[in-house]
């Protein structure tokens, strides 16, 4: 709650700037307001405005919650203050619902796609500087399991960094000893052979990157196998019309930056009784 109110305060001072023009020519007395959706989709940023809300200092109750399906002409939220605060506030208590409902409709869309597959639906680092958080809230609110906050979660050796190893099984043996005891080791393949490598190295997780679905299919097979403790995650241009698809190789996880990046928000307005 702590980020969150930090936030929604930079937010706030974002927008205002040195102060809102309209703040000392405002009627004065209370008025009321409704939020209304104008979008259909799923409802997010609810966790948000509530503390915008209270930190403005104005009434708002909302008639939905975070995860709902929402339809347009629906109204979200009913709020009373002074005009003052309710306008200097419109567009950061808008901007939060849209944003963030964007991403959970669009997280809920991969969602039901997987639905009775048992596998994971995982989002990805692939968010706006600074809005982590916030993204990857919504995203659960959508359906999905957050991967990694941050490179302090889990030790996941990409491409990238594969280049800098010479041994990959002397770099995980040392890697167990200077990180935490219960932190997983996650490696990035493209191959079959490469998965073989990971594997015998001492991985927890594989990442099947840009793989076909045949080749994620005999990874499946491999890892059956020989190293059945080991979480297989597949990723990379993995989209609506595929999804299914992937998530009937065997997989534990599917994850795709596009749940976030992708996403288009939806349209709400701020309507004054």
């Amino acid at each position: 709650m702590i980020n969150i109110k930090k936030f929604v305060k930079n937010a706030i001072i974002e927008d205002n700037g040195r102060g809102d023009l309209f703040f000392d020519v405002a009627p004065k007395g209370r008025f009321t307001a409704r939020a209304i959706c104008k979008s259909d989709g799923i409802l997010a940023g609810v966790q948000y405005a509530k503390v915008l809300a209270r930190t403005e200092k104005f009434d708002c109750k909302f008639l939905k919650n975070d995860g709902d399906e929402i339809k347009a002409g629906d109204v979200i939220a009913e709020l009373e203050g002074k005009a003052s605060i309710l306008l200097s506030s419109e567009r950061t208590f808008l901007n939060m619902l849209q944003h963030a409902s964007g991403i959970a409709t669009m997280a809920n869309k991969y969602a039901k796609l997987m639905e009775g597959t048992g596998v994971v639906l995982l989002d990805t680092r692939k968010t706006r500087p600074q809005l982590r958080d916030f993204e990857k809230y919504a995203s659960r609110v959508g359906g999905a399991i957050n991967h990694r906050l941050g490179l302090d979660d889990c030790l996941m050796l990409k491409d990238t960094h594969l280049r800098t190893i010479d041994n990959l099984e002397e770099f995980v043996k040392k890697a167990r000893k200077r990180i935490s005891w219960v932190t997983k080791i996650e490696i990035e393949c493209e191959t079959l052979d490469q998965v073989k490598e990971a594997m015998h190295a001492g991985a927890d997780i594989i990442m099947c990157d840009n793989m076909t679905i045949e080749q994620i299919k005999e990874v499946v097979v491999f890892r059956n196998e020989n190293y059945p403790h080991i979480l297989l995650e597949a990723s990379g241009n993995i989209n609506l019309e595929t999804i299914r698809n992937y998530a009937s190789t065997g997989v534990d996880a599917i994850s795709s930056g596009s749940i976030i990046h992708q996403a288009t928000w939806l349209d709400f307005s701020m309507k004054f009784d």
